[in-house]
């Protein structure tokens, strides 16, 4: 394996998040009944015309302006020419020669924390197939065309990844942008965000590419990761037993975790693309790019940026409160309503609310613990009325009862002991129990130090404020 080094490049299919197709007033809504959601256009019937949905250029637009793409000012739509039951025209519609998006960039973080720079080398308009179940009758199989006409943009990466994880790494960063701009819903298991990825491997120190392998359809992160893996061993098994490596397209099983020949890689040629006679060129000038540019929102990396500098947080930390738009908001929400302590309100939304959320494998949207209620929560750690060992009590109850922090406290009386003179008299008694510990303690053992603030925390029931226990506690056990 350390001979060889890895080439990928993906091209991911994302679903824009207009209200009708691409070239039909058809809806796109997801759960309709088989077929509800087809018209004449989306059907092929004889005679009726496409419209292109102005939308889905807008949607477009946004996203090569968001990757510093080249926006062609003329593009053109063409017919992608292939047979089977989900295309009812024969042909399906996207951009092939003229994209609306050219060339642009995105920048991931690798696992070490450096960036790399990702090409992207085009993001065409196209509209998607129907689908084929192979399940729902018996003996047959069905077709439902619901999908069909469905808007896409079909983003294609240079071949700039060289591991699964890098892979990963960008195909998150496009899904987190993508979902920022609001073009996208993500939603990977409705197909709505999917990509094939093309895999090679070369001899270390090559500079051509060896035979690419695309794998179709993979919807899922963990599968991407996966299902590259296995094709790397499998192309340099491949190679070092003396064989060769086939073009072909191939489907990732995740059951056996391997992939499988589907057929073999198509040329462009076979496709025999030409300009679809039913649709003008596509023409974009400057005061439409305006007008898309000035909507665009705080982009990821400006806003994890801002993050840092505005909160003094950590990279990492800006990082992962700006992994979505939403997590964003609401931690911004939670310090709005603080009215400071960022990093503090940063811990507990990347810690225990993030651990809570992953457990009932909830999105920040569906939170059982509000911004408003986390900030309050956060607010009795800062004032000293809890200690943040408390809080995570305290945090579990509100997230089960849906109760504020300051009704949970109160009603469980939790207020932290910040009376010197109780604190005092626990050290007191909990050094009077325990003479052999003290004078060992005295005698130069200072790891029982711990031993005494386990026991004086026993005692007041975790409730005495830390700080003022270590202070108090190191001048009572120096003796008189």
């Amino acid at each position: 394996m350390m001979e060889w080094e890895t080439v990928i490049g993906l091209e991911i299919h994302a679903q824009l998040a207009t209200q009708a197709k691409i070239f039909s007033g058809s809806a796109t809504a997801y759960g309709a009944a088989p077929n509800a959601q087809a018209d004449l256009v989306d059907l092929g019937y004889p005679g009726v015309l496409p419209v292109l949905n102005g939308e889905a250029v807008r949607m477009a637009v946004m996203f090569g302006l968001a990757i510093d793409a080249q926006i062609a000012s003329r593009s053109v739509f063409a017919r992608k020419n292939y047979f089977y039951p989900d295309l009812p025209k024969g042909y399906q519609i996207s951009q092939y020669e003229l994209p609306v998006v050219g060339r642009g960039v995105l920048d991931i973080v690798l696992e070490d924390g450096t960036k790399k720079r990702i090409g992207v080398t085009r993001a065409h308009l196209e509209e998607d197939a129907g689908k084929s179940l192979h399940d729902a009758l018996p003996g047959a199989t069905a077709i439902d065309l619901n999908r069909a006409g469905t808007p896409l943009i079909e983003i294609v990466s240079e071949p700039d990844m060289r591991s699964a994880k890098e892979a990963v790494a960008y195909m998150k960063k496009v899904h987190t942008l993508v979902r920022y701009l609001g073009i996208c819903d993500g939603n990977m298991q409705e197909g709505s965000f999917r990509c094939d990825a093309n895999v090679s491997v070369r001899r270390k120190g090559s500079d051509s590419f060896g035979t690419r392998a695309e794998i179709k359809n993979l919807n899922s992160f963990r599968y991407v990761e996966k299902a590259i893996n296995y094709e790397v061993a499998r192309q340099i098994e491949l190679l070092e037993g003396g064989g060769k490596v086939v073009q072909e397209t191939r489907l990732y099983d995740p059951d056996r975790g391997e992939t499988r020949s589907m057929r073999s890689k198509e040329e462009a040629n076979d496709y025999r693309y030409f300009p679809d006679p039913d649709l003008l060129p596509l023409a974009i000038d400057a005061t439409f790019l305006d007008t898309v540019r000035a909507g665009l929102p705080e982009l990821p990396d400006a806003k994890a940026a801002r993050f840092a500098a505005q909160y003094a947080l950590s990279e990492y930390d800006a990082g992962v409160l700006t992994a979505s738009r939403e997590l964003a908001g609401y931690y911004e929400e939670v310090v709005r309503r603080l009215g400071g302590e960022p990093k503090l309100a940063a811990n507990w939304v990347n810690g225990d609310l993030a651990a809570f959320l992953n457990r009932d494998n909830l999105e920040i949207g569906a939170s059982r613990v509000g911004a408003a209620q986390l900030a309050g929560l956060v607010a009795r750690i800062a004032d000293g009325t809890i200690s943040g060992k408390i809080a995570k009590d305290i945090f579990e109850a509100m997230w089960d009862s849906g109760r504020d922090a300051d009704a949970i406290i109160e009603s469980k009386g939790l207020r932290q002991i910040t009376d010197s003179g109780v604190i005092e008299r626990a050290i007191d008694e909990v050094m009077a129990k325990n003479p052999a510990q003290l004078a060992d303690y005295r005698g130069g053992k200072d790891k029982l130090f711990g031993f005494f603030v386990g026991q004086v925390m026993k005692a007041t029931q975790g409730k005495a404020n830390p700080a003022q226990l270590n202070e108090l506690l190191k001048k009572k056990l120096a003796g008189p």
